[in-house]
């Protein structure tokens, strides 16, 4: 089924987790965009599935139901395309996501189909506020992101298009001043939402020390243009920051339970 490796390849890994979400608008248009899944278990270790986006992406689909694009696999090595319901609204129009109050990052707990959740990728892989700094992650520094660009896929199986560039802006670091980066590839409608990442393989400069592990750096947000003049160049928002998202939905969902037990204590 998803591909796997005795060494674990991030890139195929985020293939494998990467989806559409898109919503028609009932004008024969739709909106587009990109999500990845993050295995990120609650505190008492109950598994959760976690849809990392760009808070633009939900923002802009009104609607209660989004769509969120699976892949099924099978039995004679092909792949069906299946787009599922993905409720991202309450009754009332209230997201049921969690945004970042200060940067483009939207988080929220799905229910995902076994192939899916399994192929989630671990909490502990995306950077944290050190990762840039700890590894000398510097400017020419090559990147890869997955996404849709205007809702094309790789195939009509759904996968993702892997887009590769290098990093084109400093300072990095601190995360906190600099809280987004540039790299140097085209962005598109449809890619927002998507994972930006540095494995093993990316060429960088001799001497630099190598990451113990591949790590997803940040979530593509949108294109750097001038004057209505697309520029080439894309705006990733840390990683830290879909760290810190997380955190808010975890303190989101503790105190729904915290309300939940207080109005059954009180029957």
């Amino acid at each position: 089924m998803f591909a796997e490796a005795v060494t674990w390849d991030l890139t195929v890994s985020l293939i494998n987790a990467t989806v559409q979400l898109d919503q028609p608008q009932g004008d024969g248009t739709r909106t587009v965009g990109t999500g990845f899944l993050i295995d990120a278990p609650r505190a008492d270790g109950t598994p959760r599935v976690v849809l990392v986006t760009a808070g633009h992406v939900v923002e802009r689909m009104p609607r209660q139901d989004a769509r969120i694009g699976w892949r099924v696999p099978l039995s004679d090595g092909n792949w069906r395309f299946t787009p599922s319901p993905l409720t991202i609204r309450d009754e009332e129009g209230e997201p049921l996501w969690t945004s970042h109050p200060d940067h483009d990052v939207a988080v929220m707990s799905i229910e995902a189909p076994d192939a899916f959740a399994r192929a989630a990728i671990p909490i502990g892989w995306l950077a944290d506020g050190y990762t840039f700094a700890r590894f000398d992650v510097a400017p020419g520094d090559e990147m890869m992101s997955l996404g849709f660009p205007r809702g094309l896929s790789a195939n009509r199986a759904g996968f993702p298009i892997l887009r590769v560039g290098r990093i084109a802006s400093y300072p990095l670091s601190p995360v906190v001043a600099f809280p987004t980066f540039l790299v140097d590839f085209t962005v598109f409608p449809g890619n927002s939402g998507g994972p930006v990442f540095m494995t093993g393989a990316s060429r960088r400069r001799p001497g630099v020390p190598e990451p113990e592990h591949p790590f997803i750096a940040g979530v593509l947000t949108q294109q750097v243009e001038m004057d209505s003049e697309r520029l080439g160049i894309g705006v990733v928002v840390h990683a830290n920051y879909i760290r810190e998202t997380i955190e808010l939905l975890n303190q989101a969902e503790r105190e729904a339970a915290e309300e939940d037990a207080a109005e059954v204590a009180a029957e």
